[in-house]
């Protein structure tokens, strides 16, 4: 799955004259907590929802709300902007995985995503969150089997093929290193809702089974 396949196309944007009224608005009418932040047509930036509060005076503040109004009115995007803040992209062609890691990374939970120079979409984290669920497919019933597999290469192939002589669809196969086992752990979500035979076959093949989920919901 790639970037483009999960970012918001319809992206809005201040520049660096707006004042933080402006952006407070658009942010609460919009119900977004982030802005990028455009200079000449060029991304230089984005303004978040924290920014601009670090920025409004404090609640302790004597101001009278109309001097507190004056003041944010004159006070412009350009004035709080972090000068040292490195602008971090991501591509549309870059797969999830790619924006996951520059988040954490970053420690930030947006990206602009440029074609080129050209502004095209943002990815955030809620984003990768709703393209997780999609790629696990826990929106449909399913069973979850969790099991530990040996190292090297046949293992996964054995359990595929015992489940495809069985005529059962699966859903998906997670295959990760469990550091805290160390051990490689497969997580198994298969259409058949019946799992006790299946488990008990797996076993026969010398699997270990950590545990088994049933959800017979549909998300």
């Amino acid at each position: 799955m790639k970037v483009k396949d999960m970012m918001s196309t319809d992206v809005l944007t201040i520049n660096l004259d707006t004042n933080i009224n402006e952006a407070f608005r658009i942010m609460k009418e919009k119900k977004v907590r982030r802005l990028p932040v455009m200079d000449r047509g060029k991304l230089v930036g984005i303004i978040t929802l924290s920014d601009l509060n670090r920025a409004a005076p404090s609640a302790a503040t004597s101001l009278s709300i109309h001097e507190l109004n004056y003041l944010l009115a004159r006070t412009k995007v350009k004035d709080i902007f972090p000068a040292n803040r490195k602008v971090v992209t991501v591509s549309p062609e870059n797969y999830i995985e790619t924006a996951a890691k520059l988040m954490l990374q970053h420690r930030i939970s947006s990206l602009p995503v440029m074609d080129g120079e050209k502004l095209v979409g943002i990815i955030t984290e809620t984003d990768l969150f709703r393209a997780l669920v999609d790629i696990l497919g826990v929106k449909r019933p399913h069973t979850r089997i969790d099991t530990l597999i040996p190292e090297g290469p046949g293992s996964l192939a054995e359990i595929t093929g015992l489940m495809a002589s069985r005529g059962i669809n699966i859903i998906n196969t997670v295959v990760y290193y469990d550091a805290g086992l160390d051990k490689y752990k497969a997580i198994l979500r298969i259409e058949e809702l019946d799992y006790e035979p299946v488990v008990e076959a797996l076993r026969a093949k010398g699997f270990e089974i950590e545990s088994v989920i049933v959800s017979d919901q549909v998300e």
